[in-house]
């Protein structure tokens, strides 16, 4: 069994597998289908996406999740309703989420909703993946794996990238040939540094979760097409 985390990325998504054996591939997909299909599909996978989608207010994850993380909170950003996923604008997205949940939507939440489209359509047609793929955060990750303390610097700053560089080096020994070998297969303007830490947070955590897995909420909510409202974490052993 593979442990996979999976982050948008500007060419589709970036996914680490980390393997049993303390061996690992990397790759960029164009969708999350061809994922699956190219790699085991045994695998777990923790994905930085919105899964279940609210149909009133604000889902109980982003909200507990933000209050855990602080300052660097805003990097959750508030799930959109499945009825804005179908605009074509960010003005009629933000009217139909308006109308249906009585909250606007944030433009950094817009910039991702075909991706959140593209999981929530995956995941409705192909219901036994559902149980495999579990919503995850990268930051949530990080508190977690540095023993429930937020990163203090925001991830695109250099002091920001060695503070997460180091928490997975203390969790997960093959960290730097996996972030080298990322930066060296991958041109970095279809995917940003900060993407490889990220995906790499998400595979340690899904590696970890089949003996310490965590929910936020604890008790997650389902929503209307039966899709838990939920952002999953592992504590370190």
């Amino acid at each position: 069994m593979d442990f996979i985390g999976a982050d948008a990325c500007k060419k589709g998504w970036f996914a680490v597998a980390l393997g049993p054996k303390n061996n690992w591939k990397i790759g960029v997909f164009n969708t999350l289908d061809d994922l699956w299909n190219l790699w085991n599909p045994l695998s777990i996978i923790f994905i930085d996406i919105p899964i279940g989608l609210p149909k009133s207010g604000r889902r109980a994850c982003d909200i507990e999740a933000r209050k855990i993380l602080g300052k660097r909170g805003s990097s959750v950003f508030p799930a959109p309703c499945r009825e804005a996923l179908e605009a074509e604008t960010y003005r009629q997205a933000c009217q139909t989420n308006k109308r249906v949940t009585g909250i606007k939507l944030s433009i950094q939440t817009w910039n991702i909703c075909s991706k959140i489209r593209e999981v929530d359509t995956w995941l409705r047609n192909n219901p036994t993946v559902q149980p495999k793929v579990r919503e995850s955060h990268p930051e949530v990750c990080f508190w977690a794996l540095a023993g429930g303390h937020p990163m203090f610097n925001p991830k695109k700053t250099v002091k920001g990238f060695e503070d997460r560089y180091a928490v997975l080096e203390n969790n997960c020994p093959q960290t730097g040939r996996i972030v080298h070998q990322a930066l060296g297969q991958f041109q970095r303007r279809g995917l940003a540094r900060d993407d490889i830490l990220d995906a790499l947070a998400l595979a340690v955590s899904a590696r970890r979760s089949l003996k310490s897995i965590r929910t936020i909420p604890p008790d997650p909510l389902r929503d209307e097409k039966g899709l838990p409202m939920e952002i999953v974490y592992a504590v370190p052993r």
